[in-house]
């Protein structure tokens, strides 16, 4: 009565403890046909009997639709694979101390096994009566008759449930190969993978385990924790676990009930299973030896070979996704190593407040050729103090490539600045120029370069703009101006002369520098951007500097960028004493 088969037929059925239109139709039929008082359509699950299709039984009986198996003769037809004629059941040793006799009054009973299309017995079409009866070739002959039109009913509906699960299973491929292909690290891939499989016929339990060499090591999903995630993290190849049976011999490997559980692992992976509720496990290795992707159910389960084909396509996808957020994750660790050496920590100038920001594009390396710089002058020998340069630029292209020019050009520049004795902005970009044109690195770049001198009371900025969007300055009184001057963009070839501009800094007074990534929208004018952005830095301008990049950066975190963010921010705190 277990057979998994068998179990799992009667679940594609769908008929269970409640009235049913069509079983009841049989019913009636054949208490119509047989002309006795009562009639079962009756299917035996593994502790009960039930009617989906039911005519003239007593109460309480009636309104229940069951009955332990206590009550049972439908248990023999099922056991024994074919009718039961009984004229007498309190004269027949294998039925008289039923308690069908005395509670359900079956004194006479006719049953003929319910069948699906691979011989499995659900059930039995019954008819009964409550006086000893005679059951005559004809009312055999036409209760034989009923319950093949009723077998086909039942094979009917177990392959309508079977095409409706084909196509959630083509459903469920297709969102697999579309949500996967979009999971952001492991932890994503876990947490996707789970809501794939939702609902009272899916499984209880998907786990990742991935391996690393010595084992097999578990993704979780944080916000997902299983206890028995927690308890064992790990397993050894060797463990008595059906994953790491999968991983050892590289095949699929499924368990179908917890029989099979406790004759074939270990009681760890027993009391593991045993502890989530699980009864059925289904492994499968991932490819090129990656890991092993599991499914579990909460009860014995039959794998029909169509499944086994879904879950080891989605095994497919998840191994496809493994290799390339891993991919992602060495491209995005190599990425800030990199960012991080060309990003310099910012001087602590007296007089000033500096806060840098750099966010990398998401859609290629995750590193590129924004930039910003700010480092001390040697003092002059008649000041008390030396001045700063500053710098943002922004070559074309998000990739290592654009950060290997980066490099290059902010090393130009410094080294520019350094060596030209007024340290003027704009000839140090046009030095940079020069170099350019018999250095082709690229398809050219942006830049603002900078430098800011204490002058009396205030810091006096002087700045050139190669092709770069305006810094903003807000001054004290919390107005906010585009300082707008620029020059043809770095590597231009052209005779113009670069030109240097200057601007008073007052005390309180915050200039931003920035690269397009923090304006440039697909859907808004870039000066639209920058107005917007204004407003923001005139709003907050007043905040810590770490708060005022939060502002002006708000929401560029939780989208995909398509370019580079690059921010430099100076507060002068005061002038020179």
């Amino acid at each position: 009565m277990d057979d998994l088969g068998r179990v799992e037929a009667l679940r594609l059925a769908g008929l269970s403890a409640a009235a049913d239109p069509g079983m009841d139709r049989f019913a009636r039929l054949v208490t119509r046909v047989l002309r006795v008082p009562v009639s079962l359509v009756s299917l035996l699950e593994t502790d009960r009997q039930v009617f989906p299709g039911m005519v003239g039984l007593a109460e309480p009986w009636a309104a229940r639709r069951e009955t332990p198996l206590s009550h049972s003769f439908c248990q023999h037809v099922v056991v024994d694979g074919r009718p039961l004629i009984l004229d007498d059941t309190r004269a027949h040793p294998r039925t008289c101390a039923s308690l069908a006799i005395p509670d359900l009054q079956v004194i006479a009973y006719a049953g003929m096994p319910l069948t699906d299309a691979d011989g499995h017995v659900l059930g039995s079409l019954c008819a009964i009566d409550h006086e000893p009866r005679k059951w005559t070739t004809g009312e055999l002959q036409d209760l034989e008759d009923l319950t093949a039109a009723c077998s086909v009913e039942l094979r009917m509906r177990i392959a309508t449930e079977l095409l409706r699960r084909d196509r959630d299973h083509a459903g469920l491929l297709l969102r697999a190969s579309v949500e996967l292909a979009h999971a952001r690290d492991l932890t994503d891939l876990t947490r996707r993978l789970r809501n794939l499989f939702r609902g009272p016929a899916e499984p209880s339990f998907v786990g990742l385990l991935l391996a690393d060499g010595q084992g097999l090591w578990r993704v979780i999903d944080p916000d997902d924790v299983r206890p028995v995630e927690a308890a064992v993290d790990r397993l050894d190849l060797h463990a008595g676990y059906p994953s790491a049976e999968a991983m050892r011999e590289s095949r699929t490997v499924f368990v179908p009930d917890h029989e099979a559980l406790v004759s074939g692992y270990s009681p760890e992976a027993v009391a593991g299973y045993d502890s989530l509720g699980l009864r059925s496990v289904l492994s499968v290795p991932l490819l090129n030896g990656r890991g092993v992707l599991t499914w579990c159910w909460s009860r014995p389960h039959a794998l029909a070979l169509t499944e086994e084909a879904v879950l080891t396509a989605v095994a497919g996808y998840v191994s496809q996704a493994v290799e390339r957020t891993r991919f992602v994750a060495n491209r995005l660790s190599t990425a800030e190593q990199l960012q991080a050496s060309m990003l310099t920590d910012l001087p602590t100038v007296p007089g000033l407040d500096m806060a840098a920001l750099y966010l990398p594009a998401t859609d290629q390396d995750m590193v590129g050729g924004d930039w910003y710089d700010a480092y001390q002058l040697p003092p002059p020998p008649a000041a008390t103090r030396p001045g700063v340069m500053l710098s943002v630029g922004d070559i074309i292209g998000h990739d290592v490539q654009a950060a290997t020019v980066m490099g290059q050009v902010r090393s130009m520049l410094r080294q520019a600045s350094l060596d030209h004795a007024a340290h003027s902005p704009a000839a140090a970009l046009d030095a940079v120029d020069r170099a350019l044109d018999v250095l082709p690195l690229g398809p050219g770049a942006t830049a603002v370069h900078g430098r800011l001198d204490p002058d009396g009371g205030r810091w006096r900025l002087t700045w050139s703009n190669a092709g770069h969007p305006p810094p903003l300055l807000r001054t004290p009184d919390g107005r906010v101006s585009a300082l707008d001057e620029h020059d043809l963009l770095l590597g231009a070839s052209s005779e113009l002369p670069r030109h240097d501009h200057s601007h008073d800094l007052l005390r309180d007074s915050v200039l931003l520098l920035y690269t397009d990534g923090l304006v440039e929208r697909r859907d808004a004018d870039i000066d639209v951007s920058i107005r917007d952005m204004a407003s923001t830095l005139a709003e907050h301008g007043d905040k810590p500097l770490p708060l005022l990049l939060d502002a002006l950066s708000h929401g560029l975190r939780d989208v995909p960028q398509r370019d580079d963010v690059a921010v430099l921010a100076v507060r002068v705190n005061q002038g020179e004493r």
